[in-house]
Parts: C-alpha cells; sequence; structure tokens
C-alpha cells in the first residue's frame, strides 16, 4: 500500500512542479475565460435574454451564466495542455523510464490524470475568486463545494485527452486534432448559451449539444456552484467518467503493444 501511496506522491509533486515553473501556462490558462467574462459577455449579454432556469431562482444577468462554462473551458484546455505533456514525454523517453516500475500500469496513469487534475482545479478556483470579486452571483461556500465537481470533471476530460494523445503518432499534428476536437465540444455545449437557444435555432444543434458530454460536465458544475444536484446529470457524468477512463486505459495499453 505504501508504495502506491509514494508512487501517488511522487507523480503529483512532479506535475506542481512543472506547473510552478511555468508560470506563464497558469496565467495564459486564465486568458480565455476572463476575456469572455469581460469583454464578450458584454456584447452578447445585450442579445441574449435568460429567463429562469434551473439550478437558477431569479433572472440572471449573462455574466454568471456563462462562469461554469468558463471554469469548463479552463478543464478542458489544461486537458489537452496534459496531454501534449504526455505526447512530449512519449518523444523524449521519459515515459519508458517511468513504464519500467512495478507499479500497474493503469494506476501510473491514473495518478498521472489526478496530478493533472489538481493543478486544473488549482486554476479553476483562482478563475472563480475573480469571478467573485468581479461582481458574479456566486457564494465562496459554493466556490468550496464545486471542488469535488471540479476534480472530477476534470479526470473526464484529463482522461478522453489521454486517450486521444495516444493515438496521435506525431507532436505536429497535435494542435490541429486538438482544435477539430476543442471548438466543437466547446461551442456546441450550453457553456454560452442554455440549450433551449439552440432549440429555438435548429434542432440539429440542439440535439448535437444535448448528446455533447461536455454539456454534462459544465451543468454538473453549474449545479455544484449553486449547491444542488441533478439525477440525471450525475447518472450521465458518472457514466462519463467510466467510459473515459476506460478510453484512456485501452488506449494506453494499445500504444504499448504498437510500440
Amino acid at each position: 500500500m505504501k508504495k502506491y501511496i509514494f508512487c501517488m506522491k511522487g507523480i503529483v509533486y512532479k506535475e506542481l512542479i512543472r506547473f510552478l515553473k511555468q508560470k506563464s501556462r497558469f496565467f495564459s490558462a486564465l486568458v480565455r475565460p476572463l476575456l469572455w467574462l469581460f469583454i464578450f459577455s458584454v456584447g452578447f449579454k445585450t442579445a441574449l435574454g435568460l429567463a429562469i432556469i434551473p439550478p437558477y431562482e431569479t433572472y440572471i444577468t449573462y455574466e454568471t451564466y456563462i462562469v461554469p462554462g468558463l471554469v469548463g473551458m479552463v478543464l478542458l484546455f489544461n486537458g489537452m495542455q496534459s496531454s501534449l505533456t504526455m505526447i512530449f514525454d512519449r518523444e523524449m523517453g521519459s515515459m519508458k523510464i517511468l513504464l519500467t516500475s512495478y507499479i500497474n500500469r493503469n494506476y501510473l496513469l491514473f495518478c498521472k490524470m489526478f496530478a493533472t487534475s489538481i493543478v486544473s482545479t488549482l486554476q479553476a478556483l483562482t478563475f472563480l475568486i475573480v469571478a467573485k470579486i468581479y461582481g458574479i452571483d456566486i457564494s465562496y461556500i459554493g466556490i468550496l463545494m464545486s471542488i469535488i465537481a471540479i476534480m472530477i470533471s476534470s479526470i473526464i476530460l484529463n482522461a478522453f485527452a489521454l486517450f486521444v494523445s495516444s493515438i496521435i503518432k506525431e507532436l505536429e499534428n497535435f494542435a490541429t486534432v486538438m482544435n477539430f476536437i476543442i471548438f466543437p465540444m466547446f461551442f456546441l455545449s450550453s457553456a454560452l448559451y442554455p440549450l433551449v437557444k439552440f432549440k429555438e435555432t435548429s434542432i440539429v444543434l440542439f440535439s448535437l449539444s444535448y448528446l455533447n458530454p461536455f454539456t454534462y460536465i459544465v451543468e454538473f458544475l453549474r449545479f455544484s456552484l449553486y449547491l444542488k444536484l441533478d439525477f440525471e446529470i450525475l447518472c450521465v457524468i458518472i457514466l462519463s467518467l467510466m467510459l473515459s477512463l476506460s478510453m484512456a486505459f485501452l488506449g494506453f495499453k494499445l500504444k504499448k503493444v504498437n510500440n
């Protein structure tokens, strides 16, 4: 048991040290959501009127609505960034050194995802505190209680990103593939607009958004920030967690076989 705890500590420590040395990574992860919050939302709020929708109990501003979606943006982009480090470690050969350990390889992979989720959570909490100071209607208790939801959501996205990285053979193709995945996931979700807006515009877009797992991650974060829980969303999150972890383990195994 001690060796597994020691392994977890080592990988988490490595990720935290890498994160602290790359201060630009921390600030760049906050630039995108803060731009949406401070600048883009000013124009969108005049075009998008928001009625009372769960979990809100009254009319809300557009800035308040998009905050959970922007937290999801932080987790999504950081998850993809972590998969880039996985490809880099693979090409530099440091991953092979890690895999010579007698620790179960799936456990090593989970430790990697857990460590990355801690980094993502720190970034997400920083953004939420800035949003609170800016005047967004969220409580500090809500921010504190959302930590578990943020970490679970981060692990899902990290697992998916690691699966994608396992099938990318060359570093040069990473940006193209990630852009092809990230932007449809983000914009075809409830991060920036309620699903009812998609339904009013196009039933096709609504269907795609409804089936998009990232929509449920955003709503999971939204409900947790306001100390509420939706059973349907929770079921989808649990299923997504199991599926994404399975995909990550499978991709890791296939990569090992191919090598």
